[in-house]
């Protein structure tokens, strides 16, 4: 059979990846049975999944529709897995066709994957780079040039500090990417959120405690603590289906069963 274009030579499709899990969820195409199989035992413990992630995914549409409504053309979008389905770049240029995004992962599969079907964009380049560590992830030549002419920048952490533990310091890692923004620059955040489901939220974190990626829930305090030295855009830290919602009726009659929490913050 023909490799698609968007496989890396080498890639096992017998070995289940995060990243095409996840487009899996979002509806995509960029995705092997073994990832589809794993997708359906998990929506097995929690079937809600599918509709948490896209309304995950739909935040974030909102979220860089914004920002680049304000002018901003320039996007770092750390744990990006496969920029496939909505992606970033997609996104920000129906705005700012002149938006140029650096996608980031610490995934190998995920990045292989991004720089084949990102090959032919000059305006959007991909680093392999680990959010736990932002001093090495700033210095990676695509994040600096991203940075040094002093235009605003957004920073996208969105389902991301939630796979930080408090031991290794996620607000630490963020004030040291605050503090690399120019003014005017934004933050662009979601995470699981212990508020909304508490019923669920052991159950939850023990069955990431099962994988390579444990989850560490948090509430809305926390959350909003990410936010120090930003000015939080209304309607602060919420739901995730209720922060800018498209229409009233969009936000849904239970936007807390989505067990998320987003907000969107502005470098002062």
């Amino acid at each position: 059979m023909t490799r698609p274009t968007w496989v890396p030579a080498g890639t096992d499709p017998e070995t289940p990846n995060a990243a095409r899990v996840y487009d899996y969820y979002l509806g995509g195409s960029h995705n092997f049975e073994a990832d589809r199989r794993m997708a359906r035992k998990a929506i097995e413990l929690w079937p809600e999944l599918p509709l948490i992630m896209r309304a995950n995914r739909a935040f974030l549409r909102r979220a860089v529709q914004y920002i680049a409504e304000q002018g901003v053309t320039r996007f770092l979008d750390i744990g990006s897995g496969i920029p496939t389905f909505g992606a970033v770049h997609e996104i920000a240029r129906e705005v700012e066709p002149r938006a140029r995004v650096v996608y980031v992962d610490r995934d190998p599969v995920a990045v292989a994957h991004s720089r084949l079907l990102l090959a032919d964009d000059p305006l959007s380049e991909v680093v392999e780079a680990d959010l736990r560590d932002p001093a090495a992830l700033l210095a990676q030549p695509a994040a600096e040039e991203l940075l040094r002419p002093g235009e605003p920048v957004a920073v996208l952490l969105v389902a991301m500090l939630h796979f930080i533990s408090d031991e290794e310091q996620p607000e630490r890692v963020v004030g040291q990417l605050r503090d690399a923004l120019p003014p005017g620059s934004y933050l662009v955040l979601s995470h699981a959120s212990l508020e909304g489901r508490p019923d669920q939220a052991g159950p939850h974190q023990d069955l990431y405690r099962r994988t390579p990626t444990p989850l560490t829930m948090r509430n809305r305090e926390q959350i909003t603590g990410f936010f120090d030295g930003f000015e939080l855009v209304e309607p602060g830290v919420v739901y995730l289906s209720e922060w800018n919602p498209e229409t009233p009726g969009s936000v849904g009659p239970h936007p807390e069963r989505m067990t998320g929490m987003a907000g969107v913050g502005r470098r002062t």
